[in-house]
């Protein structure tokens, strides 16, 4: 099983996030849940969303406490939240920033947790680029698709065109698709950097 836990505030799209990238493990015929969990339900509040996919049938319903993935939509949360609380060992972080990893403060996260793979990428900035809204969560997925093949991407674009019509569902689609072309060349520059 596959399970990803979403951070995010309110009005980041933290819970359609989780819904997205479970439509698209269904579209491949895979089995999956979404759930959210909010604490002060207000614009801006911390939030978590959770998502677990799986080709056999999901029968745990409690919250993700041991994530495989990690999607941070606000990197104002790092200093805030603890996000890395029970993250796998061999998991894998994506942080909504422009900034690199040690300009965030998290140079330490690759000598405490020397397996896990930890990249961002301007999520923001791509969703405003595309369709003029600082919204993050469609964006994020296509970065996660490419972080750790949980998804292909034709998947996720089809399930972000099914859920928003038209051109917002198109550009939503096409800001995914850039994310996607973003974070898999800098994962590829981050593996050939830490074989040499």
């Amino acid at each position: 099983m596959f399970q990803v836990r979403i951070h995010g505030r309110g009005g980041q799209g933290a819970v359609t996030a989780a819904e997205l990238l479970s439509v698209a493990a269904f579209l491949e015929g895979r089995h999956a849940q979404a759930f959210p969990s909010f604490g002060s339900e207000r614009t801006g509040a911390p939030v978590m969303a959770f998502c677990r996919i799986d080709d056999r049938p999901i029968r745990v319903r409690e919250p993700v406490m041991r994530p495989d993935a990690l999607v941070v939509q606000d990197a104002t949360l790092l200093n805030q939240v603890n996000v890395f609380e029970g993250l796998r060992s061999d998991g894998f972080v994506l942080i909504n920033s422009a900034r690199r990893i040690d300009e965030l403060g998290l140079a330490d996260l690759a000598v405490t947790m020397p397996q896990v793979l930890t990249l961002t990428v301007p999520a923001t900035a791509f969703a405003l680029r595309h369709f003029g809204r600082p919204v993050p969560n469609a964006v994020l997925l296509g970065g996660l698709a490419a972080l750790t093949g949980c998804v292909r991407l034709e998947s996720l674009t089809a399930a972000i065109e099914e859920r928003f019509s038209g051109e917002l569902g198109a550009a939503n689609a096409a800001a995914a698709r850039e994310a996607f072309a973003h974070v898999g060349a800098e994962r590829e520059e981050l593996v050939r950097a830490q074989a040499d």
